[in-house]
Formats: structure tokens, sequence, C-alpha cells
């Protein structure tokens, strides 16, 4: 298996709020693929001429003889990071390398985690998070997502977020929770909407506060976690964790429930053994489908075998 991430503790970076085009930080690179730590307030790509700093311009400024020219960015990316978030983003260097990605991504088989310091105290240490959400149609938030049941909420759909309580502390001293989000399902702004909707809304997020949280330096929304589960070489990258106190003064935890180094394995061993279930299960209708085709075989030649007796009788008469 690929792997990265070293101890997290160690992983510590400096608080910037201008992101460098030639401080791309790269936590796992191969023949096939490059798995970077994307600065938060930092696009992707982007076709606007003043959009100097994106992750598509680091690449180029750091890797020029991986550029693609057959692509209209130089770069196939796997999957998106809001503009907002930081974290793990992985790039394919092949148009083979990415139709494998993207159809673990199409499968469902990707395991994503991303960590957040959320207003508030949770009170529920784990839960599911189970809200559709749609579009927001209403003017002024077009560029937003809501929840099923609110004014202005098109063609919602279903969504699910695992959430896990990892630290209780202060930020800026106001209360807040250091969580652990696994999304089930890939919609637009999904876990800064369910965040929200159960009165928890990430910190610092502006567009999900209406603009009243503008105190932090960024939003707390981090990618920690991102496994692919290619062939032969699954891929397991780890970005850190940026919400510590020598990284950000501000955040001071007070009660640990549990470690992130510990979630994180429970959620990987948790995914594995759904997968072998799921891989078992697979092979056993399989088998059964092998069975029935057998059988039907067998009741033709019977069949066959009947047919070609009465043909002779008939024959004979």
């Amino acid at each position: 298996m690929f792997t990265s991430g070293p101890d997290e503790s160690a992983d510590v970076c400096v608080m910037s709020s201008e992101p460098d085009v030639d401080g791309l930080r790269v936590l796992f690179q191969s023949d096939d693929y490059i798995v970077v730590d994307k600065h938060w307030d930092v696009r992707i790509d982007s076709k606007m001429w003043y959009e100097k700093h994106t992750v598509q311009a680091q690449l180029r400024q750091r890797f020029p003889h991986l550029a693609d020219p057959n692509t209209y960015y130089g770069f196939r990316f796997c999957h998106q990071l809001d503009f907002s978030t930081s974290g793990a983003l992985c790039v394919a260097l092949s148009k083979a390398a990415a139709g494998n990605a993207y159809r673990c991504f199409k499968d469902r088989t990707v395991t994503k985690a991303y960590l957040a310091l959320v207003r508030g105290w949770v009170q529920e240490e784990s839960q599911t998070l189970s809200f559709s959400i749609g579009r927001n149609s209403t003017e002024g938030k077009t560029h937003m997502m809501c929840v099923e049941g609110t004014e202005g909420c098109e063609n919602p759909k279903p969504c699910q977020t695992e959430l896990t309580v990892l630290e209780f502390g202060s930020y800026d001293s106001d209360p807040v929770t250091k969580v652990l989000l696994q999304p089930l399902t890939g919609r637009t702004h999904q876990l800064r909407v369910h965040c929200s909707a159960i009165g928890h809304p990430i910190v610092g997020d502006f567009t999900y506060s209406s603009g009243a949280d503008d105190g932090p330096y960024r939003m707390m929304l981090h990618a920690h976690l991102l496994h692919i589960p290619l062939q032969p070489q699954p891929l397991l990258v780890t970005a850190g964790d940026p919400f510590i106190p020598a990284v950000d003064p501000k955040w001071l935890p007070q009660r640990s429930l549990r470690t992130l180094a510990d979630t994180v394995e429970a959620l990987l061993q948790h995914r594995g053994e759904e997968d072998r279930k799921k891989e078992e299960e697979e092979k056993e209708e399989e088998r059964r489908r092998r069975r029935k085709e057998q059988r039907t075989e067998e009741e033709s030649e019977e069949q066959r075998r009947r047919c070609q007796e009465w043909l002779s009788e008939w024959a004979g008469d």
C-alpha cells in the first residue's frame, strides 16, 4: 500500500494568510499520482487571468515536466476541495491513472475524513448526520446549499456524514469542539451544511454563518485522510493536523475524548471490514449466479434429450 503521513504533531505549519505559489507541500508522489496538502483559501484551478494562486499554478511551477498539454489545466484532479478547505488533494499524472481513481470515487470505495473545529460543544459524541441537501434558490444565496425543508431548497438529495468528537476546548475564548467528519456521500458543501444544520457551524465559515463568523484567519476544515483502494497498490495519505495550539494559539484544548490516530485507525479498520463483507457478498452472488446458470444448462440439456427421444419415437412410428 502506498502510504504517507508522518506523526501529526511533528507536521507543523506556520499560520499564513497568503499562500505561496512556490510553497506547494507534497505528501506523496509516484509515477501515477501526486498528493498535495492544499492551502486554505486557494482554488484548485481557474480560467480567470487574475487568479494567480491556484494549485494548478503551483503544480506547473514545481513540476513543469509533468504537465499534460492535452488537458486544459495541465493536471488531472481526481476530486475537489472547497476554496476555503485545506488538506489532501490527489492529482493523476496520466489519463489511465485518472480513470482508475475515478472508478473508485464513482463506486464510493474511497475513504475520506476531515478535521474540523465547530462552534459550541457537541453533546452526542458519535452520530450520523442524514440531512438531504439541495441548492438554495433564494436571491443572494444561490452560491449556497441548504437542507431539505428550508425555504428555497431545490432538488435535495440524500446525504450522510459520520461525526466523531475528538476534543472539547475553546477558540479565542469561545467554546468549540474538535471533530472528525467522514462524508459517506459527496454533495457540494456537505460537511459545512451538515454541521450548520445541527447548530454547530464550522469555525470561520463566513458563508454559512451569513457573514458573521469573520474573526478567524481561516475556515477550520481540513482534509486529513485520503484512502483510494487502487489496484494493485492502494493509496493511503494523511495530511497532518493543523488544529493544534502550536499552529494556532487561539485554539485551546481542554478535554480529550479520543486521539486522532486511534480514531482514524478504527475508521479504516471498520471500512476494511465492510469492504471484505461486501466482497464476500459479491462472491456469493457470483456463485449463486453460476449455480443458476448450471441448472439452466442441465435443464436445457434434459429438455433437448427428451425432445430427441420424442422425435426418434415419432420417426419410428
